[in-house]
């Protein structure tokens, strides 16, 4: 069976695609002898920035040397890409043993696709010789999969309300799920700079050793530099991540804590600061590609990440247009992340995605008109609308529309971008330079 014909058979086993229970899990864990010995574990939870943090944890530890195993997820175009050894993804045949051992253990018992795939990839993982296992969680944290391990150092970035429907309807109920991912006498690192009061309740109530952002560690700085003071440890003269957007310093200060609450296993120096930080690439978050026009890519999904990536856009200059191509899953709360960009945006290119929890380009076109007519949205008095089959074709006639000093941006899902990446990055001037001849 080749990679594709186990992610298909992963697929076909549960009848639900998100079942929020570890149960399985752990029992597979066991059968397998699932564990990573003496190598340290970073746990990563949160809304948002959980991507950028274990990109930031890779690249330093890279550049100080060690070997990092992460798990990162979901992948815009190839599966492996949620499997990196060394900094780079791993072959897709290398993950097919570890398909095979969790189907051969697993008996009759059903596991979901996320569920199967986790252990495959821990799996993987578990046998290299690795000096650092970073695993980022998947939706949410008590419940999740990759909570099936005991982490080193826990961290949680930013809280805002997501997947409600499994986490409960506000931050505090968020926060307490996140917070499961924290051990008994362990450092648990909190990016957040306002975050839930259930964090640090669940932290004092199992004895985690709460490391919080403003509190035990902090960061300033100005246009040119910045620097970060932690307990024991500060770093001085800083160049900002190579991470575009306003909440990178956050998640960014959150990876020093870390790194100094491992500093007696795992140290670290300044330059290798410096350089991972410089180095550090992340594709799918406010990437932007040079062209005419611009095009920017970004994988925000939520009302909080939105506004952030909404922040981001109006510090980028001046474009006199922007076309957004917007794809997203039927569950999300369209009207707040319509709310926080519709502004910006002159015209709407909406598009299906291949994934049956998505809402159709018709329904988000019906949504946003219903939206306008109420008046609950401020938009340009010409914004347009347009409907596609797919993410690639609504780029293409962005493209075709736009002036080459305008700019695109493709938001609103993984499966957006990854839409439009899966030949690889678009690269726009040519279709411009002619149109403008």
């Amino acid at each position: 069976m080749t990679l594709d014909d186990w992610l298909a058979h992963c697929e076909r086993l549960h009848p639900k695609t998100i079942d929020m229970t570890l149960d399985r899990v752990i029992a597979l864990r066991d059968r397998l002898g699932l564990a990573f010995g003496d190598t340290p574990v970073v746990m990563v939870a949160g809304t948002n920035g959980k991507g950028s943090t274990c990109a930031m944890l890779e690249a330093i530890a890279l550049q100080a040397g060690y070997r990092v195993g992460l798990y990162i997820k979901p992948h815009l175009v190839h599966f492996e890409e949620r499997c990196r050894v060394g900094g780079a993804p791993v072959a897709a045949e290398s993950l097919l043993p570890h398909f095979e051992a969790v189907e051969a253990a697993r008996g009759e018992m059903t596991l979901s696709y996320f569920e199967f795939t986790t252990l495959a990839i821990m799996r993987r993982l578990s046998q290299e010789p690795l000096d650092l296992v970073i695993l980022e969680v998947g939706l949410g944290g008590r419940l999740d999969a990759v909570n099936c391990v005991d982490a080193d150092c826990s961290v949680i970035t930013s809280i805002d309300l997501d997947h409600t429907e499994y986490l409960g309807p506000d931050r505090e109920s968020v926060g307490r799920e996140k917070a499961h991912i924290m051990r008994p006498g362990r450092p648990v690192v909190v990016s957040d700079p306002m975050p839930p009061a259930s964090i640090a309740a669940h932290a004092a109530a199992i004895g985690a050793d709460l490391r919080q952002l403003g509190r035990d560690f902090s960061y300033g700085g100005d246009r040119q530099q910045w620097q970060w003071a932690g307990r024991e440890r500060r770093f001085s003269g800083l160049a900002y991540p190579a991470l575009r957007g306003v909440n990178q310093l956050l998640n960014a200060a959150g990876v020093l804590a870390v790194f100094e609450a491992l500093y007696q296993r795992l140290p670290i120096s300044a330059q290798a600061v410096r350089t991972g930080l410089a180095l550090v690439e992340l594709p799918g978050r406010f990437q932007v590609v040079p062209g005419q026009p611009a095009l920017v890519l970004d994988v925000a999904h939520n009302p909080h990440a939105v506004a952030a990536l909404a922040q981001n856009l109006d510090q980028m200059g001046f474009f006199p247009r922007t076309h957004a191509v917007f794809g997203a899953m039927a569950d999300k709360d369209l009207a707040a992340i319509f709310q926080k960009i519709a502004p910006l945006v002159d015209a709407w290119h909406f598009c299906d995605l291949e994934i049956p929890r998505a809402a159709s380009a018709q329904a988000l076109a019906e949504r946003f008109e219903v939206l306008r007519a109420d008046g609950a949205l401020k938009t340009p008095p010409t914004v347009q609308v347009h409907q596609h089959a797919e993410p690639l074709a609504a780029l293409s006639a962005a493209a075709a529309a736009a002036d080459p000093a305008d700019r695109i941006l493709v938001f609103g899902s993984f499966y957006t971008v990854g839409g439009v990446l899966k030949n690889g990055v678009p690269r726009l001037q040519h279709s411009a330079a002619s149109k403008s001849q």
